[in-house]
């Protein structure tokens, strides 16, 4: 079929008011612009009006595979202010895949598995401070598991007076982060000036940056001729390129709030987001304690990580609530077909996640929490991808997905938790992710 020649449809709302509609009604949004069909004008993002959102399985993986060089990957500029010059996320071309290739072996699924004590030694310790009978936000718990994980496991920081520094900054970077006006910040760049939520921000920034850097220092002091202490910063640091050269203090600065971005606030809502699907539905709590307890008392983490029912609750959590909502953009370097519409360079293209994994056609009831889905059949990369894909796959997937399963199963077996009430939870925007907007309020009971 010939490329038609007009441009793909999409709401006649003017620009400025869908950003608004994006920034601050994310979900009714994207539900809106997807009756469109798989292709639709969604200037969401930046100031570019030829930008347009692909929701299909086919136009996704002509976005990731770049379509022979017609589609390349601008850099992701609004993330900028929040993780530097030289993250992943903002990197592009050579220097892209140089930095990606330093930071790979660090995350190895093997290399992983020694960190599977400490996220589990974490998760029992979790609710220690909680009362029975009185509830509180599960999605705060979440968080305190996994910035302890991003602290000891990723920073290498494992107590003391720089421990609890770095975490009271950084949770407190988190709480503005998530503040619509922090979002509206970085959408609307024009807001980032010297006072109000983005003067807070800068400041938690540069306390972090202090910390951080000193850390970078203690842990480059390690004797030449001695093994790299386990922890990824130490990993990152011993890594050489092919000329063999080493990450400066910058470029692992950037690259540890790449992974603090990527792997705390994520990970914390995909957690609590797991919780709400398996605290609402009887039957999925009932048979996922069963295929944990079969394990005995004390099973090993890696072990738990290959149960297939657990594997199918994480993935349908993922798929239901994607903690991101787009993909990477995309952008036009040659003219182009896509789902039959013909696309000139400098167009902007996102592969929209959330439509994609709501589609009927590949996921029948879609709103539904039916994790036995990914027991009946296998995915595409292009049909469930909670980490994006291509070469801007998430990096760190592997460690995400590790401890996303070993906390949900270290709490479901230890804890005897239930949901404090049957209100639904509203996912709403948190800075770039996506979160529960109430928490998830659980109470702890008595066994």
């Amino acid at each position: 079929m010939a490329a038609t020649s007009i441009r793909p449809p999409g709401p006649e709302t003017p620009d400025w008011l869908q950003k608004l509609q994006y920034a601050f009604q994310f979900t009714r949004y994207l539900d809106r612009v997807g009756a469109y069909g798989d292709v639709v004008r969604a200037p969401l993002i930046g100031n570019n009006p030829n930008t347009f959102l692909v929701g299909s399985p086919a136009g996704i993986k002509q976005l990731l595979s770049g379509d022979g060089g017609r589609i390349g990957s601008p850099p992701n500029s609004h993330l900028r202010p929040i993780v530097g010059d030289t993250s992943l996320f903002v990197l592009e071309g050579e220097r892209h895949r140089r930095e990606r290739r330093l930071l790979m072996p660090s995350f190895h699924s093997e290399r992983i598995k020694d960190y599977g004590h400490i996220i589990r030694d974490l998760t029992l310790c979790a609710l220690a401070d909680r009362k029975f009978g009185i509830p509180f936000p599960i999605r705060e718990v979440m968080q305190n598991i996994s910035l302890d994980v991003i602290l000891k496991v990723v920073f290498g920081v494992v107590g003391g007076n720089r421990f609890d520094l770095l975490k009271s900054y950084i949770l407190r970077l988190a709480e503005t982060m998530r503040s619509p006006l922090f979002a509206a910040c970085l959408f609307f760049p024009i807001l980032q000036k010297p006072y109000g939520t983005w003067a807070y921000f800068k400041s938690l920034q540069q306390k972090i940056d202090e910390l951080l850097y000193a850390q970078i220092r203690d842990r480059r002091q390690v004797k030449a001729d001695a093994a790299p202490g386990t922890d990824i910063l130490s990993l990152l640091i011993a890594a050489r390129d092919e000329n063999g050269d080493a990450m400066t203090d910058g470029e692992l600065r950037d690259e540890l709030m790449t992974l603090l971005l990527a792997g705390n606030e994520t990970t914390a809502n995909t957690a609590a987001w797991a919780m709400y699907g398996i605290y609402s539905n009887p039957e999925v709590h009932k048979r996922l304690r069963a295929e944990l307890l079969e394990l005995g008392e004390t099973p090993d983490p890696a072990v738990i990580a290959q149960l297939p029912y657990l594997n199918a609750v994480c993935n349908e959590s993922l798929r239901l609530y994607p903690v991101a909502v787009l993909t990477t953009p995309r952008m036009v370097k040659a003219p182009v077909v896509i789902q039959d519409y013909a696309f000139e360079p400098g167009a902007i293209l996102y592969g929209s996640i959330y439509l994609t994994h709501r589609r009927p056609d590949l996921y029948p009831d879609p709103l539904a929490f039916k994790p036995e889905r990914f027991l009946e059949r296998s995915y595409t990369p292009f049909e469930f991808l909670p980490f994006g894909g291509g070469e801007r796959r998430c990096i760190g997937e592997a460690l995400a997905l590790f401890e996303l399963k070993l906390i949900v199963a270290g709490l479901v077996v230890n804890s005897a938790l239930q949901l404090a009430d049957q209100r639904p939870e509203i996912p709403r925007r948190s800075g770039v992710i996506v979160t529960p907007g109430r928490g998830v309020p659980m109470v702890l009971q008595h066994d």
